[in-house]
């Protein structure tokens, strides 16, 4: 995994992308909506988010539960079913709740193991390629989800969230492969330096 190309390009959002990708979420109808504000705020894959359920969204703590897909196995080689817990803003779970009925999908056993956007991760790949497109984000190589997620570590890092949080958060099995977020360059790099100037 890495954060530029061959040629040096970033492959990751910016904060300035982020915020106008998040701007561009917020103008689409429900479904895309909230299906671009949880890849935003949880930093999750689309093959991730297809599996997030009203069972795995928690209301009242204010998280969503996501089932890390990335192959492991345990010690007698069976695929580990791993989930993490990632908080998000309370708009968000309104959101969720106001536009997929969440609350009253969690009453129901079959309701709440249905899933929220039930789309192929093409479908997801279009819908996040659209709204980048209407963001103004470059034809370039991060407008993509996993320029999205990608994003989210860096922005991650640049706030000061430790690495093994991170990590756990973007369901990486090591901290050698989070530890690439704090190899930002440009404004992130120059918001960290800032941080030590103070």
């Amino acid at each position: 995994m890495r954060l530029y190309d061959r040629s040096g390009n970033r492959l990751y959002l910016n904060a300035e992308e982020r915020a106008a990708f998040l701007t561009a979420a917020r103008r689409q109808p429900a479904r895309d909506r909230t299906l671009c504000e949880v890849l935003h705020w949880t930093g999750c894959r689309p093959s991730e988010l297809l599996e997030i359920t009203p069972a795995k969204i928690d209301l009242s703590g204010g998280a969503i539960a996501i089932r890390s897909l990335k192959k492991r196995k345990d010690a007698t080689g069976e695929q580990k079913m791993l989930f993490r817990t990632i908080p998000v803003p309370a708009e968000l779970i309104d959101t969720l709740n106001t536009a997929h009925g969440i609350r009253e999908a969690q009453r129901s056993r079959k309701k709440a193991a249905a899933p929220i956007w039930p789309l192929s991760r093409v479908r997801v790949w279009q819908i996040v390629k659209r709204v980048m497109i209407e963001a103004g984000i470059p034809d370039a190589p991060y407008r993509s989800p996993k320029g999205l997620r990608h994003g989210f570590g860096v922005h991650a890092t640049v706030q000061g969230v430790p690495l093994h949080m991170l990590q756990r958060w973007l369901g990486h099995a090591q901290l050698s492969t989070t530890a690439i977020y704090a190899d930002a360059v440009g404004k992130e790099e120059q918001d960290i330096a800032a941080k030590m100037w103070k």
